[in-house]
């Protein structure tokens, strides 16, 4: 579904990103792992099309992603979930999820899509009304998911959805994952949390000062002795 073939990235001299390659197949639920600052954000940005590769291929569906514009990329499908959210915070809660069925194909199923959403997240629908910026941290990340949602997407791309909630949240939020990927939607998961998102993930790929130095299935990582000793502290 989607391939990474040698993609270089880079922040003005600085280069993020270095040969990065992996792909990911339909339906599946991949993970990448790795501490603050390996590449992770960097990773979904540049997938996304926020960033641009100085080198390297992106291939989404057979056609190639890395020139277009973020906004051509979610019309083929790919969104993403970012670090932190980004509301609309003096918005209604309504209004956000509508920003996200902005694109032609989302906004002919929009009722539709809004059903979905808040039946897989029913505190939205209570909470239709009320400022985006007023929701607790837990509302907020389903929230955030959910205007994804609207966008309708082939491949749905999470940037530390965990990040700053409660270890029930947490939970709560990771089963969320495994219930979006049941509609047969593809998931691609950045997290620190590298317990949780390695055993819900079919595959995994552990990122490093910019480079994918191991990748396999995510319990085979789990089990993995560099990764129990640098991420599990084990």
């Amino acid at each position: 579904m989607l391939k990474l073939n040698q993609v270089n990235t880079f922040y003005g001299d600085v280069q993020a990103l270095r040969n990065v390659s992996f792909e990911i197949r339909e339906k599946e639920i991949i993970a990448i792992v790795g501490s603050n600052g390996a590449g992770k954000s960097t990773t979904l940005n540049t997938i996304s099309g926020i960033l641009r590769p100085s080198s390297g291929t992106i291939e989404f569906l057979g056609e190639r992603m890395e020139r277009l514009h973020p906004h051509e990329i979610v019309d083929h499908g790919i969104v993403q979930i970012p670090e932190g959210r980004l509301l609309f915070p003096y918005m209604s809660v309504l209004e956000n999820l509508e920003l996200g069925a902005f694109n032609l194909k989302a906004r002919a199923s929009r009722r539709e899509n809004l059903d979905r959403v808040f039946t897989l997240f029913p505190i939205l629908k209570e909470r239709m009304n009320q400022l985006a910026g007023t929701l607790s941290g837990g509302e907020q990340q389903m929230l955030a998911i959910g205007r994804g949602l609207m966008s309708l997407p082939k491949l749905l791309m999470l940037d530390e959805p965990s990040l700053g909630l409660a270890p029930l949240l947490v939970r709560q939020v990771f089963e969320t994952v495994k219930s979006i990927n049941l509609q047969a939607i593809t998931v691609l998961l950045v997290e620190q949390n590298v317990y949780h998102s390695l055993s819900m993930a079919v595959r995994g790929y552990v990122l490093e000062n910019g480079s994918i130095v191991l990748e396999g299935s995510g319990r085979d990582l789990l089990n993995n002795s560099h990764v129990r000793e640098a991420y599990l502290g084990i």
